[in-house]
């Protein structure tokens, strides 16, 4: 089997590090291309390289399991003793010879130094240390992962579970989808546009970065919508309005698309940054959280026929309580009138009989 290829970089990020880059072909010859790239993205050839590398066919080694490939360049104008590097390699062989072949994604990278001072005693290994910008990937699919995969779905079956138990359910699914998740996913959003930014890249330029713009939108989207749903109430539409049958559609699909969203960061993204697959087990627990999640909302569906009962019931007995005041209030307005009538009489007879009392009398004598 054919080895793919591997590169050398003179920086210490792939952005702008002059690389020399190398593989085997199928007639057992070596190929050199001189690259460099403006950011994380496919090196392109460079024709005329400040410093010019020159393969050492004799030196290296390309049969066994052992394959090495040695190449010599002149040293830098800077005449440091230590020169900073980076490293990768990629499975994927270009399968042509020409120097500028399309190079497949790396799967590992590493950054090193070289004391020219001293004997080269070594190949390099992995680094452990992280890059800027993988530190902010990093921290974005952590903040996004707990915020649409965990924060967002335990809202969605405290809505669907608890609203049939007690009448304060809105306050909690309020508090977890918008109080305690939203500023997370803020957060991760802004994390992720800042480590394209670290990186070089390029913004919204594949299917991951694209849906998750849309995705935050829909998540904006559907939080003012609750809101309106929670505020605004129509008197006159008999039954559910169409708004929330709209609200609890869109939340499921955002979960849905989360998931989906998840999966293209840690299946193509997550692989770019050079920091080899993750483990095995994160399949599994993505597996199982496809499976639970849908089981868990379904299982809640059997309270609904509870649920349109306490709607149902609140909406009739609101109306007999509406014409019962009403009734009362008439009630209330007469009885006033009357009272109001008899307090004018007993004040008119009150009025005659201090009169009469106040009035002289007359005594005759004979």
């Amino acid at each position: 089997m054919i080895p793919g290829w591997m590169g050398v970089g003179f920086g210490s990020q792939m952005a702008n590090s002059p690389m020399v880059i190398l593989w085997l072909n199928s007639d057992g010859s070596i190929t050199l291309s001189q690259r460099q790239a403006p950011a994380e993205v496919m090196p392109a050839v460079v024709t005329s390289p400040l410093r010019t590398a020159s393969l050492l066919a004799n030196a290296s080694i390309t049969v066994g399991n052992n394959t090495q490939f040695v190449f010599s360049i002149p040293a830098s104008a800077a005449n440091t003793t230590t020169i900073p590097t980076i490293w990768a390699f990629g499975p994927q062989n270009p399968g042509s010879s020409s120097s500028n072949a399309l190079l497949q994604i790396h799967e590992e990278t590493g950054i090193a130094s070289f004391d020219l001072s001293k004997d080269f005693t070594g190949v390099a290994s992995p680094s452990s240390a992280l890059m800027p910008f993988q530190r902010l990937v990093i921290a974005h699919a952590i903040m996004l992962t707990i915020g649409f995969l965990l924060l967002l779905p335990i809202g969605v079956l405290l809505a669907r579970y608890m609203r049939t138990f007690t009448p304060i359910w809105f306050k909690g699914h309020w508090f977890v989808q918008f109080a305690v998740s939203g500023p997370i996913i803020v957060v991760g959003i802004s994390l992720g546009f800042q480590a394209v930014v670290e990186s070089g890249a390029q913004h919204l330029n594949d299917e991951h970065k694209r849906w998750g713009v849309a995705l935050f939108i829909l998540y904006l989207f559907q939080c003012s919508l609750g809101a309106f749903i929670h505020r605004v109430k129509f008197a006159n539409i008999l039954g559910r309005p169409p708004q929330n049958y709209i609200h609890a559609s869109l939340g499921l699909f955002v979960v849905g698309a989360a998931l989906y969203q998840v999966r293209t960061g840690y299946k193509t993204e997550w692989p770019k940054i050079g920091r080899g697959p993750l483990m095995a087990g994160t399949d599994y627990i993505w597996y199982i959280w496809v499976v639970m999640l849908p089981l868990l909302y379904a299982i809640g569906l059997a309270f609904l026929p509870k649920q349109f009962r306490q709607e149902n019931k609140p909406k009739k007995e609101n109306y007999a309580e509406m014409f019962d005041v009403t009734a009362f209030r008439e009630e209330l307005e007469l009885e006033h009138a009357m009272d109001s009538q008899i307090s004018e009489m007993m004040a008119e007879e009150h009025h005659d009989m201090m009169a009469e009392e106040a009035r002289p009398t007359l005594s005759y004598r004979d």
